[in-house]
């Protein structure tokens, strides 16, 4: 029996001397109360604020998490406000979105805020949690309330060899307004086998440009622009808005009016490349000189749809033959050797484009073979 309580005894030290190890370092001590978390979101700190016409688009992203660093799991209720002057006036009605979502909300103005000069406009959003509380308001987003510019009539998009013209009519203006036109390509195209001798680079879904003033046409009376950076082959949808510029306690701001109805346009490539200029003809010796050969030289054409040139050559009121191979010339140079001692050449060269478009034949240089 001894033996036995021995062994108990033995074999229950160790966790006494462990318990009091553990009460002697402080290990298993519980710490001070800690208050229970509020879950309040975390402000929105990216809200975002862009008029056109009368309408105002609000933009922004709601919080992951809570004040306390902790993820948010449950929809977030929000609340949108708008601020010209005194109180923020409610908009929107009750909404709610969950977190991490990327929020949005359209805001039509009301005639008083439509209407008048240009004076700032604020709008502000707030998450609360499911008690109603929050961290507090988010980042001012600032538009421009006020009378709008004239929406852009007549909007129509023609395509020219030099790239894209755009019209749309004249209005008489009380203060300038610029002319936002909106791009959006349509169709994103495969790289083709074969892209000419001067490739385009690709090109970005949608890109914006700015026209500052607009003279119109003295027949028409349309405004123009001309969008030089299409590529050939392309869909593209043009857009167009008036822009005007206020300035405001030292601050210029943008006052845009409602964007156009979208005009759709393909740019189908249907011209020939531009005209080859420089022509030069030049007779010269073998090493012998017992032989001779025209030397052709041109400046090389710009142009992305190249594919090459072709050569043509006449002898008094002969006929124009072409000459080049079959293959368009890809350099800007040819020489001919089947020609005759004493005899005078007239050349002309082209460009041909990668469409099979083929542009008239340049002015033409003479040149005589010298006789032996």
């Amino acid at each position: 029996m001894a033996m036995s309580f021995m062994s108990r005894i033995d074999s229950a030290a160790p966790a006494a001397l462990f318990a009091a190890l553990m009460m002697l370092s402080g290990c298993g001590t519980p710490g001070a109360p800690q208050p229970p978390s509020l879950n309040l979101p975390l402000p929105v700190a990216n809200l975002t604020a862009t008029r056109s016409g009368n309408q105002v688009l609000l933009t922004w992203t709601t919080p992951k998490r809570n004040t306390d660093k902790l993820p948010l799991k449950a929809m977030i209720p929000l609340h949108l406000c708008r601020q010209e002057t005194g109180l923020c006036v409610a908009v929107g009605g009750e909404l709610a979105f969950a977190p991490g979502a990327e929020g949005a909300f359209t805001d039509t103005l009301p005639a008083a805020l439509a209407a008048g000069p240009p004076r700032p406009l604020h709008y502000f959003v707030e998450l609360r949690n499911r008690n109603g509380r929050s961290a507090g308001p988010s980042n001012a987003a600032e538009v421009l309330a006020g009378e709008a510019p004239a929406a852009v009539d007549g909007l129509a998009a023609e395509v020219r060899r030099d790239g894209m013209v755009l019209r749309w009519q004249a209005v008489p203006e009380s203060s300038p307004a610029s002319i936002r036109l909106y791009r959006r390509l349509l169709s994103v195209s495969a790289p083709k086998p074969h892209q000419g001798l001067l490739a385009s680079q690709p090109e970005a879904v949608n890109q914006s440009l700015l026209v500052d003033s607009c003279a119109p046409d003295a027949r028409s009376g349309l405004c123009r622009a001309l969008d030089k950076k299409i590529q050939f082959g392309q869909s593209y949808e043009y857009s167009a808005q008036r822009v005007a510029r206020v300035t405001l306690d030292g601050r210029t701001l943008e006052l845009a009016g409602p964007i156009s109805a979208p005009v759709r346009v393909e740019a189908l490539d249907i011209f020939p490349p531009n005209l080859p200029t420089g022509l030069a003809a030049v007779a010269t010796a073998s090493e012998d000189g017992a032989h001779f050969a025209i030397d052709l030289s041109w400046q090389p054409v710009s142009d992305a749809n190249l594919a090459g040139y072709i050569v043509y050559r006449c002898e008094g009121d002969s006929p124009w033959q072409r000459i080049s191979p079959a293959e368009p010339l890809v350099p800007p140079a040819f020489h001919d050797t089947q020609i005759q001692p004493g005899h005078t050449y007239r050349y002309a060269v082209s460009a041909i484009g990668q469409n099979g478009h083929e542009s008239a034949r340049s002015a033409e240089a003479e040149e005589t073979v010298p006789s032996p």
